[in-house]
């Protein structure tokens, strides 16, 4: 699997947990929206697009099933919201 575009939206709101969304386009082919960029005390992380279920509760509606793409995911979207977010600081000033 290649992560052939990925796409990060920087969320500038203090109180937010959200500092970004993303989109990643696999192989040129299959594209996922709306993941989410969570700031977090020791980093970021990455959550999934997800629904409120039945009970409550919130569930992913698309995930990746191994660990070595977890981490592809992940690495490939922080990087992209680094470097998103340190455009945007440029712009800015």
């Amino acid at each position: 699997m290649n992560i052939t575009e990925v796409r990060v939206k920087v969320i500038n709101k203090e109180e937010s947990r959200i500092k970004g969304l993303a989109s990643i386009t696999i192989d040129s082919c299959f594209v996922v929206h709306d993941i989410k960029i969570l700031e977090k005390e020791d980093g970021y992380i990455v959550s999934m697009p997800s629904k409120k279920n039945l009970s409550g509760k919130f569930s992913d509606i698309v995930h990746p099933i191994n660990t070595e793409t977890r981490a592809l995911v992940d690495k490939t979207v922080i990087e992209a919201y680094e470097k998103a977010k340190a455009e945007a600081g440029q712009v800015q000033e």
